[in-house]
């Protein structure tokens, strides 16, 4: 049995493994059944941490702090300029002067179409005002530019600059102690005014569910300056929440119950904490799983830093020759986040995030290890993620760049000695969303598209390949069997109706999904096709759910999964 496991876990997929148990004669003289539940073991441990990755991503979705401030400046739209103006003045060149005028020479080129043209008083205030717009439009709401007394036979138009610095930036009344500004608003005293800081100061504020925060400028007491005033409130910090679902397999336990404990600001820094415990329900059997999850996150500023930790562990039992025997699982993941935001405007957001981590995955027979599974990996990872507001409809997209190292003692994956795989390799990932609201005869809908791929160029380990088939990946398949490559796509489509604006929506799924790579060698197939429909909302404001069927509409002849596929999430706050 420990040979069938071994060679699984090296890559190797059923047919090969079946001429490996032949070819050596001496120790096995055919497959048996005790064989193909062996090997039944093996790729259970591989789809179990492949499930377990994409609750996990689900979780941390679901707890992410959901803050989006975009403050409103209305737009304004100046007219041509004025011909046959008289008196005017040819110009032939534009310049700006005053405190910090060499930051804003950009906003010169608002007015570029000035130049030679013969302006007249009407045609010189609509040349100012192009250039105050263009510096409105990135933010800096209290800077002005003016016109002094000059002399305009030389064709020269001079502007001066007089830059809205921050005065101070105080809370409007007494606040609990929980409260903080140093991290939130990313900008001081002396600082030029911009309405970027601030909507991300309101942002790290609000990331905190607990917490409400409002900004209003006020003036300074001195002249050119400006006061930011914040009113903060708070409510109860602390959260308690209970889950229910079918995600889970028949081999380990279908039903999971879980737990989540969130603490809002636990070390008053605008800090996020949330445990979250999971376990299967329901179930009386030779089988089970477990899982605990740890995440704290602190803004600081532009900045973000975050750290994960979570294990999972299952256990099964898989017939022997002439014995019952238990066959375990567990694995642990640590992974540190940092993120920076680089650009934002009225319409945009851009953010670097930088991520390293460890994970660690052993499997036993009756509580002895194979030390041949045994893993333990490391790495890095390097990606972007822009949002972008298109009209109403809300753009999402990521790219990163992960690859596998030798850092914190990770160990050779099983599969590099037979070259059939490698954690220490790069894989490209990257994903797009677009969510488009929409009315449909005074009732609103949304139409919401997806799509999440995966390449390498080399073979990966089992782990590491993009699976589909399931509610995370392609919907209306029960997710007993999967397809997984080193190359894969994921397209999402969903359609909802939010039924009579009561919070409830109706919706229908089509997903399609496709890997390739060498892992994908000896599948039945590479590619799915499935649909669901389902309703999901919101009752009395504290139990979430959602409840959905679905059936598969394309995969090969000898991939094995239910006709229809029913299942649902609830979720309760206390």
């Amino acid at each position: 049995m420990t040979l069938c496991l071994r060679f699984f876990q090296q890559g190797i997929a059923a047919p090969v493994l079946m001429s490996v148990i032949l070819a050596h004669s001496s120790v096995v003289h055919a497959a048996t059944p005790a064989d193909n539940n062996a090997l039944n073991g093996a790729i259970l441990d591989a789809q179990e941490q492949q499930r377990q990755q994409a609750r996990e991503r689900a979780l941390q979705q679901q707890n992410a702090p959901e803050s989006d401030v975009r403050l409103a400046r209305p737009d304004v739209v100046l007219p041509d300029y004025p011909a046959n103006e008289t008196p005017c003045f040819t110009i032939n060149s534009l310049r700006l002067e005053g405190d910090l005028a060499p930051r804003f020479q950009w906003a010169l080129e608002a007015a570029e179409s000035a130049k030679g043209r013969c302006l007249g008083g009407q045609g010189i205030m609509l040349a100012i005002n192009k250039v105050q717009n263009a510096i409105l439009a990135r933010g800096f709401v209290t800077t002005r530019v003016m016109a002094q007394e000059q002399d305009l036979t030389k064709g020269v138009l001079t502007l001066t600059l007089q830059p809205g610095r921050i005065g101070r930036i105080y809370f409007d009344q007494p606040v609990s102690w929980r409260a903080r500004m140093w991290n939130a608003v990313p900008a001081s005293r002396g600082d030029v005014l911009n309405l970027r800081d601030i909507e991300q100061g309101l942002e790290n504020f609000r990331r905190v569910p607990s917490a409400t925060a409002e900004i209003s400028i006020l003036p300074g007491e001195q002249d050119g300056t400006s006061d930011l005033l914040v009113n903060w409130k708070e409510t109860r910090p602390v959260h308690l929440s209970l889950g229910l679902d079918d995600s889970g397999s028949k081999s380990t336990g279908r039903y999971l119950g879980s737990a989540t404990l969130a603490v809002d600001a636990p070390f008053a820094q605008n800090d996020l904490f949330y445990a979250n415990i999971g376990k299967d329900l329901f179930q009386h059997g030779p089988f089970g799983n477990r899982s605990h999850t740890l995440n704290y996150s602190i803004p600081v500023g532009y900045w973000s830093f975050a750290a994960n930790y979570n294990d999972y562990t299952y256990h099964q039992n898989i017939a022997n020759a002439n014995e019952v025997l238990s066959y375990s699982g567990k694995s642990d993941n640590v992974q540190v986040t940092v993120s920076r935001l680089l650009f934002r405007n009225q319409l945009h957001k851009t953010t670097l995030n930088m991520r390293v981590w460890r994970r660690h995955s052993t499997n036993a027979v009756e509580e002895v290890e194979i030390e041949q599974q045994r893993r333990r990996t490391a790495g890095w990872e390097l990606g972007l993620n822009q949002r972008s507001y298109l009209g109403n409809a809300t753009l999402d997209a990521n790219i990163n760049w992960r690859r596998g190292t030798g850092a914190f003692h990770a160990l050779r994956a099983p599969e590099e000695e037979t070259g059939s795989g490698s954690a220490r390799t790069g894989i490209a990932m990257g994903d797009i969303s677009l969510n488009q609201p929409f009315t449909l005869g005074d009732e609103p809908w949304r139409f919401v598209t997806s799509v999440r791929g995966q390449w390498s160029a080399n073979a990966l380990t089992p782990q590491d390949r993009l699976a589909i088939a399931g509610r995370y990946t392609v919907r209306g398949f029960d997710g007993e069997q999967i397809l997984s490559g080193e190359k894969g796509v994921i397209w999402r489509n969903e359609l909802a109706w939010n039924v009579l604006s009561r919070g409830h929506e109706l919706y229908t799924a089509l997903d399609y999904g496709r890997v390739d790579g060498p892992g994908t060698r000896y599948l039945a197939g590479h590619q799915l096709v499935g649909s669901a429909i389902g309703v999901r909302g919101a009752l009395w404001s504290h139990l979430s759910y959602d409840l959905f069927a679905g059936v598969p509409l394309y995969k090969p002849e000898q991939f094995h999964t239910s006709g229809a596929t029913a299942g649902f999430s609830l979720n309760l706050d206390i």
